[in-house]
């Protein structure tokens, strides 16, 4: 191991050094056989992970890869008289430079490739090639990309049984059939992000959360975001904050007199978390819960994607934004794959173009396909109120023309995070226990944005960490709370159902669909209209 202390000068030479000590010691060491690992990846790093990176010369060269990575990421951190969003930035552009770089990309230095080349003769390559023909043919004429078919809303996603109870301007609620025959009395209304389709948390049967919480004995209503086009470019902050509030009535028409669990994913979070503040401000005490997966409350250090959230780059979108009215999917695509370059990017490139392989379609229709679109005003304000001016953690946030605060929230909090989350980081998450005076059940779980929200149980290689801080407790630093909170295997959803349970008042029948007796008073079948706008 190679021990780093003094200047960042002095630990890139130490680096150096070392690098070219271990250079000599494998490959003297390698020819024979007897090469152990240096450097090991990332944890979420899975390019090097089969056994042919092993094998000599393979090992020499994505250890020299790997020693190259760590080089540049202590020459471009800590820099004196840098800022951290400078540093990040140099960081990030070296970064998308050596991913391109990686010997994982190339065909004569991945050994997976080759074996693959070898065995069907090329034939791989020869789909590659057609891949890519057929992919680039579908981006330039604004197709959705191959495989988006497999995914219709109410075939293979969207499909746990449900009607649309309520519509309005920007929103379908959906109120999912019972599936047990008592259920907990309090409902749950969930609030995804308005930049993606609701059913990533009502995927197909296996992995749904929505089905499985009702299959649990819950009430479920989730909200489906309108598409919006030129003619919403006025609708902000407010119609949003103001639709939620809409959702919850509609929900108290089906269970009157009885407090909510509000669950929001993501920016949905954010935006409930916004809500949830004005009625504690307006004593408003429909909420028996609060939680929030993959959100962030306060946006001062939100990970890379603020590189993106400048000032002149908000201005700039606004431009773009006034002309149509409106930020369309193609235009925020871009940056989450990069965040992610390494899987989103460069893996795809390798198993489809190189492997001849076709790659799954979860995290693409999370972010491409699957998107919508995002009004001209609602854009504007989300990212300047936030992002930028980080008002809502200051007490600054105004809703109708006065601020509203995280601390007048006294609903209990169940909070989720991911480990490999470069949307939201979990340290970022993490700050909601400095403003919330509240009862905080946190949850640190593996994987990323989606693929750590989306995680059933029998999922193969999960793991999380949980635990609940009282609102007079002491404040423990992030990463303290990661290194003394046991870690368990398994998915949290199992711990979500107990702690909703412990929350709630009792069972009974479950209410009638859309709040009557008779079927007139659903309006349609989920997964509804809106699902299919693009």
């Amino acid at each position: 191991g190679v021990h780093l202390a003094g200047s960042p000068g002095k630990q890139v030479q130490l680096i150096e050094k070392a690098a070219r000590k271990v250079a000599r010691l494998m490959i003297a060491a390698a020819q024979h056989g007897e090469a152990d690992p240096c450097i090991a990846p990332l944890r979420h790093d899975k390019r090097f992970d089969v056994p042919e990176w092993q094998q000599w010369p393979y090992n020499l060269i994505y250890q020299n890869f790997l020693l190259t990575q760590q080089w540049w990421y202590n020459a471009t951190n800590d820099v004196d008289g840098m800022s951290r969003r400078d540093e990040q930035a140099v960081s990030f552009a070296t970064r998308q430079i050596l991913d391109m770089m990686s010997p994982a990309n190339g065909l004569w230095t991945n050994p997976e490739v080759l074996a693959k080349t070898v065995q069907e003769g090329g034939a791989n390559l020869v789909r590659g090639a057609q891949y890519l023909a057929q992919d680039w043919e579908r981006a330039i004429s604004g197709e959705p990309p191959v495989g988006a078919e497999d995914y219709q809303p109410g075939r293979d996603v969207a499909v746990t049984p449900g009607k649309i109870i309520f519509r309005s301007h920007l929103l379908e609620l959906i109120q999912y059939a019972p599936q047990t025959e008592a259920v907990t009395s309090e409902p749950i209304l969930i609030v995804p992000a308005w930049i993606m389709k609701y059913y990533i948390l009502d995927l197909s049967a296996h992995n749904s959360l929505v089905r499985y919480l009702v299959s649990q004995g819950f009430t479920v209503f989730m909200i489906s975001w309108r598409n919006p086009d030129a003619g919403d470019r006025d609708l902000g902050m407010d119609d949003y904050l103001a639709a939620v509030g809409e959702a919850l009535d509609a929900v108290g028409g089906v269970v009157p007199e009885t407090p909510v669990h509000a669950v929001g994913y993501c920016l949905g979070g954010t935006l409930l978390s916004i809500k949830a503040a004005q009625m504690a401000r307006e004593q408003d005490d429909r909420l028996k819960t609060l939680t929030l997966l993959a959100t962030q409350v306060d946006f001062e250090d939100p990970g890379e994607l603020q590189l993106f959230t400048s000032e002149s780059q908000v201005s700039f979108l606004e431009h773009i934004m006034w002309d149509q009215g409106y930020l369309d999917t193609k235009q925020m695509a871009g940056a989450f794959q990069l965040l992610r370059s390494t899987d989103l990017i460069w893996s795809r490139y390798v198993h489809e173009y190189l492997m001849g392989g076709r790659q799954d379609m979860f995290d693409l229709m999370a972010w491409n396909a699957d998107a919508t679109r995002l009004p001209y005003r609602m854009h504007s304000e989300y990212l300047r109120r936030l992002y930028l001016n980080n008002e809502l953690s200051q007490g600054q946030y105004k809703v109708n023309g006065r601020p509203v605060a995280i601390t007048d929230i006294s609903a209990p909090v169940f909070c989720v995070s991911t480990t490999g989350d470069h949307v939201a980081p979990w340290q970022s998450v993490y700050k909601l226990h400095i403003l919330s005076d509240t009862d905080i059940t946190f949850v640190l779980t593996s994987g990323g944005h989606n693929a750590g929200i989306v995680s059933p149980p029998g999922h193969a290689g999960r793991t999380y960490q949980i635990s609940t801080v009282a609102h007079n407790a002491k404040y423990v630093a992030p990463e303290d709370w990661r290194a003394q909170t046991p870690q368990q295997d398994g998915s949290w959803w199992s711990e979500f159902v107990t702690w909703l349970r412990a929350q709630s008042s009792a069972t009974g029948k479950p209410p009638s669909m859309g709040g009557a007796e008779s079927a007139t008073a659903t309006l349609d079948d989920a997964p509804g209209s809106y699902v299919f706008q693009r």
